[in-house]
């Protein structure tokens, strides 16, 4: 049996926790340790039983320890799951029961998709990427590590999103199109053409908003 450790006790990371608790990777069995947050009034008045252990910083690796990164931003989820990683920690996927997966799927380490999102066939998604809840990927799509997909976002098929992207809420991305790395895709957005790096995008249909 595994200890679980959820890096982050706001609340995407208590929404973890719930997901958690239903412990569907039947590849590993877990109890819920704790969290890991630099806040360590994070969770009072709130009724969970499991404590705030430490900062992510001050945290010692013990040998059954696991964990998975309930942090949105992307620069934030990247610079705390590399202080884990570095010490040689590991991470599990998170996959909510209610997620619908059409066929192969070619997962990396640290994923978490949440409830009720659906995957199409021969996806590709990497290391650390974070799908909100009613997402839907099309067949080929390809999530490269870092990335966050908020709330039900569609990406078309064949698209490629790549490192550290950022896609709001209710985004869509039409098929075949490249979100290069960093991109901020805005809520609500509808993109009908490629987006270079570092820009956010804005509108339906979606222009730069914002360089760098």
């Amino acid at each position: 049996m595994k200890n679980l450790i959820i890096i982050g006790a706001r609340g995407f990371g208590r929404e973890v926790y719930i997901w958690a608790t239903l412990n569907t990777d039947y590849r590993v069995k877990w109890d819920i340790k704790g969290f890991l947050d630099d806040d360590e009034k994070a969770l009072d008045d709130l009724p969970y039983p499991v404590p705030i252990l430490s900062s992510v910083e001050e945290y010692v690796i013990q040998p059954e320890d696991v964990f998975i990164c309930a942090l949105g931003a992307t620069e934030h989820k990247r610079k705390y799951a590399e202080i884990i990683s570095n010490q040689g920690g590991e991470f599990i996927n998170l996959i909510h029961p209610s997620v619908i997966i059409t066929g192969y799927l070619n997962i990396g380490q640290g994923v978490i998709i949440s409830a009720n999102c659906m995957i199409s066939t021969d996806c590709t998604i990497e290391d650390f990427v974070t799908i909100q809840p009613f997402s839907i990927l099309g067949h080929d799509v390809k999530v490269e590590k870092w990335c966050h997909l908020g709330a039900y976002s569609f990406v078309g098929g064949k698209a490629v999103i790549q490192e550290g992207v950022t896609v709001h809420t209710r985004a869509t991305i039409i098929p075949g199109l490249l979100i290069e790395r960093e991109a901020v895709i805005g809520v609500g957005s509808v993109v009908l053409k490629n987006v270079p790096a570092r820009v956010t995008v804005f509108g339906n249909p979606a222009r730069i908003f914002k360089l760098g």
